[in-house]
């Protein structure tokens, strides 16, 4: 904003010169081709008569300061008060700064017009000076305080409604996505809710019926009903259904029973899961075989696995691939 000011101050100074060395000029031929000061003095008189009350106007005093034309008829005569001139040698002129400092002052302290600028008359003992009103230059400078407020307050609040009107697009495009997104964790919620249903009831199913269907039947007569395990020197001999799950850690392979005892075999998963009831039995991944009952719960994990939590709890946890949950899936159907 006070740049904007300055540059107005620096045009209404330069203008002020311009006038005044033009006022010089024309002064200085008049004189040449004789015509007398008495006249010359009128024509100005006549010229720049009431003009004070303009941004700027042109003056005419005599170099011991007394005023020969003035807009003011009044001060015709008067010797220039030093107050109302802002330079000191004639030829100088004060610079948009320092026109600014004066014009920021409280005017109570100030004439209604300064001396910016002085020129002299060539072959007279006249100087031209040129004179801002200072009451106008202030309302010019409030007119364009009060239009950068404006704009300012009219550009916050165009500011304030694009971001209500961003902040609203933003949040509808949030609450759609958002809603997208609850309303695919809702479907899996429902998938998740339904996979533990069906292992409910495939639970009962697998308790009431041991001997499924017969299309198992061939299968079935080879199923074992024991295994061997070791623990540490005692051989013992497990009853599958007393068996929740097998997992391989570090190279040995665990059994874990119902009531929470845990056991060694010599055998690998892939020997066992040949040998055990696919009906009771599933092999989850390349670590963990696991018995139907032993399922507490079923629950999602990532974004297309599952992850299967036994009773007794398990030291690893036992995740079924997204590649083979569609097929654990269909084992609970069975």
């Amino acid at each position: 904003m006070e740049t904007s000011i300055l540059q107005v101050l620096e045009l209404q100074i330069e203008n002020s010169k311009r006038e005044a060395k033009t006022v010089s000029t024309l002064i200085s031929v008049h004189l040449e081709s004789n015509l007398s000061k008495e006249i010359i003095a009128q024509n100005l008189q006549q010229t720049i008569q009431n003009t004070y009350s303009e941004t700027s106007f042109i003056s005419m005093l005599d170099s011991s300061g007394r005023q020969i034309s003035h807009p003011d008829k009044t001060k015709i005569g008067t010797i220039l008060d030093a107050q109302e001139s802002t330079i000191s040698v004639i030829a100088n002129a004060i610079d948009a700064d320092k026109l600014y400092e004066l014009l920021k002052r409280d005017t109570s302290e100030l004439n209604n017009s300064k001396i910016i600028y002085l020129v002299p008359v060539d072959h007279s003992d006249w100087i031209i000076a040129a004179q801002i009103n200072i009451n106008n230059i202030n309302d010019k400078i409030n007119y364009l305080n009060q239009r950068f407020y404006f704009m300012c307050s009219i550009m916050s609040l165009l500011l304030i409604i694009s971001l209500f009107f961003a902040v609203r697009i933003l949040g509808s495009i949030y609450e759609k996505r958002l809603e997208i997104t609850n309303k695919e964790l809702e479907k899996e919620l429902i998938s998740t809710f339904k996979l533990n249903n069906d292992l409910v009831t495939y639970q009962q199913k697998a308790k009431l019926k041991e001997d499924k269907t017969a299309k198992n039947k061939t299968s079935l007569d080879t199923d074992k009903k024991r295994i061997l395990t070791f623990y540490r020197d005692e051989l013992l001999t497990i009853p599958t259904e007393n068996i929740a799950y097998i997992y391989v850690d570090s190279t040995i392979t665990f059994v874990v029973c119902f009531d929470g005892g845990k056991s060694t075999t010599n055998a690998s998963l892939d020997e066992l899961q040949t040998s055990l009831s696919a009906i009771d039995f599933y092999r989850a991944n390349r670590q963990v075989i696991i018995a139907i009952p032993a399922i507490k719960k079923i629950i999602k994990y990532g974004k297309s696995q599952l992850k299967i939590l036994v009773q007794p709890d398990s030291e690893i946890d036992i995740i079924i691939s997204k590649n083979r949950a569609a097929e654990f899936k269909q084992w609970l159907n069975l």
